[in-house]
């Protein structure tokens, strides 16, 4: 049998663990604060012509907490046109909302973005490769020119 204790012992030992995978996930940029999404996202809505709808009433306020926060959603108006709307309940605590050209903006923008940012990565992983080959061709152990130093023939 396990002592009483056991579980609560094995999850304290976790507890650290799972609060450095998370710190990491974040530093590497795969785990993203609110703050970081709208900072992202925002500016792409706003440049593809969607309106910020401030929530700026109690009751508005209540009605952006119960909405999922940082997804497109869309709805039919009463015109039988298409809305697109992405609730921000965390940052700029708003609505933004767009109709069907803004929505097809939006998503050109947002795969030049991430056009953009492979790019981006992709050059800096080049860039790091070629600063470890420069490296590497200066060590006495790597694969550069000779035997390196102190090591005769």
């Amino acid at each position: 049998m396990q002592p009483r204790g056991a579980p609560k012992i094995a999850l304290r030992g976790l507890l650290p663990i799972l609060a450095a995978a998370l710190t990491s996930c974040a530093a590497l940029g795969l785990v993203q604060t609110p703050q970081q999404r709208a900072q992202k996202i925002e500016p792409i809505l706003s440049a593809a012509g969607f309106r910020m709808l401030p929530a700026n009433t109690a009751q508005k306020q209540q009605t952006l907490a119960r909405l999922p926060p940082f997804k497109l959603h869309y709805y039919t108006d009463k015109n039988g046109q298409i809305r697109y709307w992405l609730a921000d309940p965390d940052y700029c605590r708003c609505v933004y909302l767009g109709d069907e050209a803004a929505y097809q903006k939006y998503q050109d923008l947002h795969l030049k973005q991430q056009l953009a940012e492979q790019q981006q990565r992709a050059a800096q992983e080049n860039y790091a490769a070629s600063q470890q080959m420069q490296m590497d061709m200066m060590s006495p152990f790597g694969f550069g020119p000779g035997f390196g130093f102190g090591f005769g023939m």
